[in-house]
């Protein structure tokens, strides 16, 4: 996971990313399949963005329904 350090600027972490993925998710709900290639131009391959679901999961700003297979935003 890269988070912003001397290395790193804020806009090559995946902070940067969290904002696309929640602005995406605000007014719909989305299968996660659809929502990368609804944001690809964001992230630089599939696992940065397994990254930032994985972030915005354990902050408990994203949550999956397993009935619907669809990522949504938690209010």
């Amino acid at each position: 996971m890269q988070l912003p350090n001397k290395l790193f600027t804020y806009g090559e972490s995946i902070l940067s990313k969290f904002s696309p993925v929640l602005k995406a998710l605000e007014n719909e709900c989305l299968p996660a399949g659809v929502l990368y290639t609804k944001l690809i131009q964001h992230f630089e391959d599939i696992n940065e963005f397994i990254e930032v679901l994985d972030a915005l999961y354990a902050l408990n700003k994203i949550d999956y329904d397993d009935e619907k297979e669809v990522l949504l935003y938690v209010v």
